[in-house]
């Protein structure tokens, strides 16, 4: 469905695209994910012919893809981050107008804009001016906007950013929805739980490259931070947390003054023997939980954890 070979993006002196290569097949829900300033917004708007790039190659639906590449950009659909509607046009009118930029046919179109409203549940807000929505309400339009003219592949950017939980689980409901119904996204986002959910497959890119892609077993398997253990305790020496630290399996364990956390490679024998190990020194316990490792472990770990502008 995408095809991206060796894309290179300057400015200036500074290199935002480092011989970049994506590919994301048919019927994929791909997770593009990258800290702040990674690439990942100038890689989508290259991909989109939005931007001129310096080097690489560039395919859409198997052809390649230019500025005026008009039959590809008529099966592709757009959510941008930031909601991109018409304020003095009311919610049915904005889908409408940007249904028309694909679907000259009135009756087509007119079809095409109910079946967006109902899919996004808007019925009864259709007349409604996008300054008198809500947050989550005008998400849904913005996904609505994006989606009615029945794109075969579809960029959503952080299409959840700053909505309630009912309305960012009705939106990926819709996205898998989207997803049953044929289409291939490419899905970006900074809430890792989301991308966990929802993609079948993810890429992780930094300072303008892909650094890690697989599926979310794959990735966590990249790790050392497998499973996490926290121990509820009193009393934990310093030397007896040095010979937790120098268990086998065991690559971190720090004590905050209440909770013991360490985390051990393998399938929780490293974490039985820490657990062993208490039991043999008599240091009492409380609470016990363990926790296998997240995307967002992965994410920090590959990435750092350093602040990004």
């Amino acid at each position: 469905m995408i095809q991206v070979k060796n894309l290179v993006k300057r400015y200036g002196e500074l290199i935002a695209l480092d011989h970049f290569s994506l590919e994301v097949q048919d019927g994929e829900i791909l997770g593009l994910l990258g800290p702040n300033g990674s690439g990942k917004t100038t890689a989508i708007h290259c991909i989109l012919s939005l931007l001129t790039y310096d080097k690489g190659e560039i395919s859409l639906f198997g052809e390649p893809m230019t500025p005026r590449s008009f039959d590809l950009k008529r099966q592709i659909g757009v959510v941008p981050q930031d909601v991109a509607v018409f304020q003095e046009l009311t919610v049915q009118e904005n889908i409408d107008y940007f249904c028309s930029l694909y679907v000259p046919e009135k009756e087509t179109r007119k079809k095409l804009v109910e079946e967006a409203i109902r899919f996004v549940e808007l019925d009864e807000f259709r007349k409604f001016l996008p300054g008198k929505l809500s947050g989550g309400l005008l998400r849904r339009l913005n996904i609505a906007c994006g989606i009615v003219h029945r794109p075969k592949l579809i960029f959503l950017d952080e299409p959840t950013v700053a909505v309630d939980p009912q309305s960012r689980n009705r939106i990926l409901e819709g996205i898998r929805e989207l997803n049953r119904q044929g289409a291939t996204i490419v899905y970006t986002s900074h809430y890792m739980e989301e991308v966990e959910q929802l993609c079948t497959r993810i890429v992780i890119m930094d300072k303008g490259r892909e650094v890690a892609t697989g599926t979310k077993e794959e990735l966590k398997a990249m790790i050392r931070g497998g499973e996490k253990l926290t121990v509820e305790t009193a009393g934990l020496s310093e030397s007896l947390l040095e010979d937790i630290r120098k268990l086998p399996g065991i690559h971190h364990a720090a004590f905050d003054g209440e909770r013991l956390t360490a985390r051990g490679e393998g399938e929780g024998s490293a974490l039985l023997a820490v657990l062993d190990l208490l039991r043999k020194n008599k240091i009492p316990v409380g609470r016990i939980f363990s926790e296998p490792p997240t995307l967002n472990d992965v994410f920090l770990e590959i990435t750092g954890k350093e602040l990004r502008d």
